[in-house]
Parts: C-alpha cells; structure tokens; sequence
C-alpha cells in the first residue's frame, strides 16, 4: 500500500483497537497506540503471510513479543482476514474465550503465545536458525518493548542472533520511552541503545515510529543487508494519536472513561480529516 493509504488505515486502526478495549473492559492502550504503525506496515507491505497460508512451511513468521499490546495485534489481524472484528469485540477479555489479552497461538495467525517478557527475540532467533539449516527463504520479525529489554533474555537472544550471522531476521523496539512503573530511563537505562545492539552484531537502524514512511523504508532495507540480523529502533510516542493520552504512563492499560473515549475517537477522526485533505 502506498504511504497515504496506510496514513488513513492507521487512523480506522486505531479507532477499531480502541473499540475492541471498551468491548472487553481493558487492554493495554498506551503500547497499543505506539507500535499500531509498525504492525500495520510490516502486515500491509513486507510479512509473506495470508490467511491461506498460515500452516505453509516457507511462510514469513512474526511473534508479537510485546505480548501486552494485542488489542493493536487484533484490529491489525483483522483488516488482514485472518480474524473477524465483530467476534474479537464480542469475545474479548470475555471468560472462556479465545479473544485474550495477549497472543493466543490458537487464533489463526499467530505464531506463539507471548506475554511473558524477554521471550520472543530468543524464540524467533530459533526460527530464524531453523529457516537457515533448512535452506528456507522466510524471514522472522519480532517486536518488543523497551521495558522488556530489562530482560536478561533479550540480550542472549541478540548475542545468539549475532553469533550465526541471522540475517533472515529483523527486530523492532518500540521505543516509547514509557513503561508500567515510568520512564525506561529511570527504571533500567537502555542508552546508548543503538551501539549496544552494534556490539552485539546486528545492523541499526533508527527510526520514526511514528512515520510509515521511515518505517517501510527501514523495513526494505532490513531484507537487504546480509550476514547481520536487523534491529530497527522505532522511537515512537506511548498514547499516540491523541493527546489525551500522549507520552502518560499512566495510561499503559488505563480504561478510557465514556467521556474519554469520545475526546479520543474525536481525535482520531481528526487525524483521518487531516491526512484525506492533503
């Protein structure tokens, strides 16, 4: 999709995540709104995955590992028909559904079960090396939090990755800045992050989160270097889309009150109005 066309969808996304935690009761808005771009990019534009070929061995493979922010995950999976909106906001958060807070490798689609922090760049790793050893021409994608490079997995993960040259693979860190207790800097500082990456012997790039232009770009770009995996930096705003919201821990899985979520979807609409008038 060309970029004005992703700058609109990226606004009916938003608006359809918002709409699926009102359904359930909850969900994690802040991190939704800030990877919402990415996920929606790499599913438009770069992920070799349809619902037709979710079972097929050569198929792309993602893995959100920032597991909390599904409500984003779900509006994205079902623009992209492997899930139906109406049955995840009538299922969602609901007791005995499928429709749950974090990935749910039950679900059409999806790839693992996350949540957990620090899990999904060392599974992905594997499938990455699985995909070398075989002679397979997938590639692997994964996207996690800053919060969770806290994790010591993480950084195994990265070290591996470097190790056996996985240049089939390609990470994404939602650099909000923000986590559930406050600031990333405050909690457990990641600077100077790119060059932590770099020694562990991956490519940077960094990026705008918030622009689907530098990200498609940074996702071209990251199928063409080879002999490094890939790790794209995206600095991004947590809440973004409405400034309501807009870089506020305390909206990491705050609730929109009735009268917030109609300031929000006001907002939201006023994003769509702009992009459609330029």
């Amino acid at each position: 999709m060309e970029n004005k066309e992703l700058e609109l969808l990226s606004w009916n996304l938003r608006r359809d995540t918002l709409d699926i935690i009102m359904a359930g009761g909850g969900g994690h808005i802040g991190g939704d709104m800030s990877l919402l771009n990415a996920l929606m990019v790499l599913y438009k534009n770069h992920l070799n995955i349809t619902p037709e070929t979710v079972d097929d061995p050569d198929r792309d493979r993602f893995v959100l590992s920032k597991g909390h922010a599904m409500e984003a995950y779900y509006a994205v999976l079902c623009h992209c028909r492997f899930l139906d909106l109406d049955d995840v906001k009538a299922g969602f958060n609901k007791f005995g559904s499928p429709y749950i807070g974090h990935p749910n490798n039950k679900l059409p689609g999806i790839e693992m079960n996350s949540g957990s922090l620090g899990h999904g760049l060392p599974v992905c790793v594997g499938m990455a090396l699985a995909g070398k050893r075989d002679g397979k021409k997938y590639r692997v994608y994964t996207i996690l939090g800053d919060g969770e490079l806290a994790e010591g997995s993480v950084w195994e993960g990265a070290m591996a990755a470097g190790h056996y040259k996985l240049d089939n693979l390609c990470a994404v860190i939602d650099r909000n800045g923000l986590q559930i207790s406050g600031s990333t800097e405050d909690v457990m500082s990641h600077k100077p992050l790119g060059a932590r990456w770099e020694s562990f012997g991956w490519n940077v790039l960094e990026v705008n989160g918030n622009s689907i232009a530098q990200l498609d770009k940074a996702f071209s770009q990251a199928k063409s270097y080879m002999g490094k995996p890939t790790v794209i930096i995206s600095q991004t705003t947590k809440g973004f889309g409405s400034p309501l919201m807009e870089n506020r821990p305390e909206w990491h899985h705050h609730l929109p009150t009735e009268e917030e979520y109609e300031a929000i979807k006001a907002d939201f609409q006023k994003g769509k109005e702009a992009v459609a008038s330029e």
